[in-house]
């Protein structure tokens, strides 16, 4: 069987894991299937391009002489804020005959600009999610899986996400056990469900500028298992549960109740990853009180049941 061929679209301004985070899983099949990709690098000339972190790549081809591939890969980084016209016509052109197109972090902008995602679900690192969709109306952003695939079309969240990714695709492509054995030699959990959420947007994304709600959140991640209604919490900032709420969501930027949710859910999640504590104890610390309730949340964001989170976590180490 001929390798299937992938090229990665290099122009300056790129953040350099999106490209070498795939790449090397790409390349690390080698070992299990022997030349089931060939890979290249391509920029307008063959130039080199500087990436967002000042390091140089030498691109093996000239973009605009590369025939359309297997796959063709579009990375993101601050490159795509002001995208070169000449490199999305040829990623347009290049799509036309491509199988798949995958994008990785902020390069879903650069496959929107090509008319791309016109009309489909796509995704981006949490934080551009909403840029995206102000700038593409036509797009259907998704902001809390970590990739999404829509016909050929797959985008990934910021970028370890496009490691995610292109380990789905060598699994679609080889089998589980080829992407396994990359999974492994990347010390990388094998996979990520698609539907697991970007957790940084509701964890990581603002703390409040106010000292009493910032100690509340505190507070909610370390009695995970106590009463975090928003009567209980406007209580402990000292607030009516009407103001409590409304100043929580205008300086967090969520809802106490979806903030309780997704630090619960980060807590079980991180719990079934690092310890052996059984399924029916994790629910009571986390504040779910009976495995159901756990199930329920797991698959209702993750789309995978607790025990099956934890064996494929567990599966790639």
């Amino acid at each position: 069987m001929s390798p299937r061929e992938v090229l990665i679209v290099l122009f300056d301004g790129l953040q350099s894991l999106d490209v070498t985070g795939p790449l090397e899983v790409f390349d690390g099949t080698s070992a299990g299937r022997p030349g089931a990709y060939r890979i290249t690098t391509a920029g307008i000339g063959g130039r080199a391009v500087r990436t967002s972190s000042g390091l140089r790549l030498l691109p093996d081809a000239d973009l605009d002489r590369a025939e359309p591939p297997h796959t063709l890969l579009v990375p993101g980084g601050a490159g795509t804020a002001l995208p070169d016209p000449h490199v999305v016509r040829r990623i347009s052109e290049l799509a036309a005959g491509a199988e798949r197109v995958v994008s990785v972090c902020t390069g879903a902008f650069l496959l929107a600009e090509a008319g791309l995602l016109d009309g489909r679900r796509a995704t981006t690192h949490w934080a551009y999610c909403d840029s995206l969709a102000r700038r593409f109306p036509g797009t259907r952003v998704e902001a809390e899986p970590i990739y999404v695939r829509d016909g050929n079309i797959a985008s990934s969240a910021g970028v370890t996400a496009g490691i995610d990714l292109a380990l789905a695709l060598v699994e679609e492509d080889l089998g589980r056990e080829v992407a396994l054995s990359v999974a492994r030699h990347l010390v990388m959990f094998l996979r990520r469900p698609g539907g697991q959420a970007q957790f940084s947007t509701q964890l990581a994304a603002q703390l409040a500028e106010r000292h009493p709600l910032r100690e509340v959140q505190h507070w909610i991640a370390e009695h995970l298992d106590a009463d975090l209604s928003v009567d209980a919490l406007a209580r402990r900032a000292a607030l009516s549960p009407r103001q409590f709420a409304r100043a929580f969501r205008a300086e967090v930027g969520v809802t106490p109740g979806h903030y309780v949710d997704r630090v619960r859910l980060e807590s079980a999640r991180r719990r079934l990853e690092d310890t052996e504590d059984g399924v029916e104890q994790i629910a009571r610390s986390c504040g779910y009180g009976t495995p159901e309730s756990l199930r329920r949340a797991f698959v209702r964001v993750l789309h995978v049941p607790p025990t099956e989170y934890r064996n494929r976590f567990r599966g790639a180490n």
